[in-house]
């Protein structure tokens, strides 16, 4: 399993869009091409929607790929922190506009019931993802990995078999569905997507001192080193 990371820099966050777009469309056919269809997880935020709308431009068989996320907001997808809308608006559109998105939410009564109907829903797409996209928080979350997370150590286990997670964290506002590190760490590909200074600040420092920051875990459990997507 991979213990580093390989670093992608770019000037603009535009560039960054662009190439990261391409890299994840690469993968995705060679997916098609080689079982017919492929699955990809998106994270949701306020980083990767220029990215969202480079990829949903790419030229390949939309139609034989399955979205999900990496993680959501135990929110209605009409909400505006709902990562779910986030994808449809950026994503889900132009070639893209074909492929099937399996979200994470569903009006459950509590985001327990939440999390175990999506995992049974992607307990029927094509595991393991093919390609992962990842962001990061300056606190060293990815995915709803969140320091204070009552049940991280749940979330971080290589080898558990839940598929989605709840998580519970003052942090992260409210509840939140996450795929856990197990099948994160699986996927082909694992893209970390973070902009500004301060983020690559905190990577850095996830290999020294803070190594204990969440994303660290995710950089020495995926298969494959994990590519960094970086710019200003």
């Amino acid at each position: 399993m991979a213990d580093d990371a390989t670093w992608h820099e770019f000037a603009s966050r535009e560039e960054l869009a662009e190439a990261l777009a391409s890299a994840a469309a690469d993968v995705l056919q060679a997916a098609i091409e080689r079982r017919g269809t492929a699955l990809l997880a998106v994270s949701g935020g306020t980083t990767p929607g220029r990215f969202l709308a480079a990829l949903s431009r790419q030229d390949i068989e939309w139609g034989r790929v399955t979205v999900t996320l990496v993680d959501e907001r135990f929110v209605p997808e009409d909400s505006p922190r709902s990562n779910a809308r986030l994808v449809r608006e950026n994503l889900l559109q132009d070639k893209a506009a074909v492929a099937r998105f399996a979200g994470l939410f569903s009006d459950a009564n509590t985001v327990e019931d939440a999390a175990d109907r999506a995992g049974e829903r992607l307990s029927h797409l094509p595991l393991p993802l093919d390609a992962a996209i990842l962001g990061m928080g300056t606190d060293g979350h990815t995915a709803s990995f969140f320091p204070d997370a009552g049940n991280l150590k749940s979330l971080l286990d290589r080898f558990a078999e839940t598929i989605v997670a709840p998580v519970h964290a003052a942090s992260g506002g409210e509840p939140r569905l996450t795929l856990t590190l197990a099948r994160i760490v699986e996927a082909g590909f694992v893209a970390l997507h973070i902009e500004g200074a301060e983020k690559h600040r905190v990577l850095e420092a996830a290999s020294g001192a803070e190594a204990h920051l969440p994303v660290r875990a995710v950089l020495d459990r995926a298969r494959q080193p994990v590519q960094v997507f970086w710019a200003p």
